[in-house]
């Protein structure tokens, strides 16, 4: 299934999203932002999907918002009109944060400005050697905190090494990246689609409610006190002991056999 502004791929429960202008690095546009954002808002009502694996296209991953067709049209805008931009921007971080699935980035080549935003807000993250990540906004006279960059990108590789980047937009190398905690692994170019596959099917293959259950955790904690954090997780996971896929778990270890989750 191909949408309008990129490719879209749904097969044994996982979405795969590659952006379709590999020819320019495959940059975003006004309207590619907003499909994307209105593609994650529809996932919590997909009950056939559970993992969304995000992956380059021509060798790039994406190289942020598009020079001629973003960038020049904001020059000429008024303040009412830059701010639905930026929180359009923003609400597809929202999106992705919500949408109640594990997301995998599959990084090669530039993953700059907004690019490298949506890397920092996909739940797991893969890269090559050749992967080239920026947050490049001072760059080009914006200020660092884009989409929610000065408040995610300190708690995953932190404070002083996130200052760093977002002061100076330079390039975080893929060691780098993976020393600093950023990328989950680095894999060769050529096994990168697979291993990011992988990695979604072994997630699928699990008990699907306890893993959007687990990615709203990761992300209402953030501004938890210790005590709240605890009481909701005991919440969280009372209900989860209410699903067959407990119950499934319990009876397959009785039996000493490999449990089968359905989800439910």
């Amino acid at each position: 299934m191909t949408r309008q502004h990129f490719l879209w791929e749904e097969k044994n429960g996982i979405a795969r999203i590659r952006l379709a202008r590999p020819e320019r690095k495959n940059p975003l546009t006004f309207e590619s932002y907003a499909e994307l954002r209105d593609t994650f808002r529809a996932l919590p009502y997909r009950d056939d999907l559970h993992a969304v694996v995000l992956l380059p296209n021509g060798g790039n991953f994406c190289s942020g918002g598009d020079v001629h067709d973003i960038i020049g049209p904001l020059v000429g805008m008024d303040m009412k009109g830059l701010l639905a931009f930026t929180r359009m921007t923003g609400d597809l971080v929202k999106a992705m944060l919500h949408c109640g699935k594990p997301v995998i980035a599959a990084v090669d080549g530039v993953a700059v400005g907004a690019g490298a935003i949506i890397a920092m807000a996909s739940d797991l993250r893969l890269a090559t050697p050749a992967a080239k990540c920026a947050f490049l906004f001072t760059r080009v006279g914006l200020a660092g905190c884009d989409m929610g960059a000065c408040a995610m990108l300190p708690r995953i590789i932190g404070q002083g090494r996130a200052a760093e980047l977002l002061y100076t937009g330079r390039t975080m190398s893929a060691e780098e990246g993976h020393a600093w905690g950023f990328w989950n692994r680095l894999v060769d170019p050529d096994a990168l689609e697979a291993e990011a596959l992988a990695l979604a099917e072994r997630i699928v293959s699990g008990p699907t409610f306890a893993q959007g259950m687990t990615k709203t955790m990761l992300n209402q904690e953030w501004s938890m006190s210790l005590d709240q954090a605890i009481e909701a997780e005991a919440q969280a996971q009372a209900i989860c002991m209410q699903t067959r896929d407990f119950e499934r778990a319990y009876r397959a270890f009785v039996a000493k056999e490999k449990p089968v989750f359905e989800g439910n």
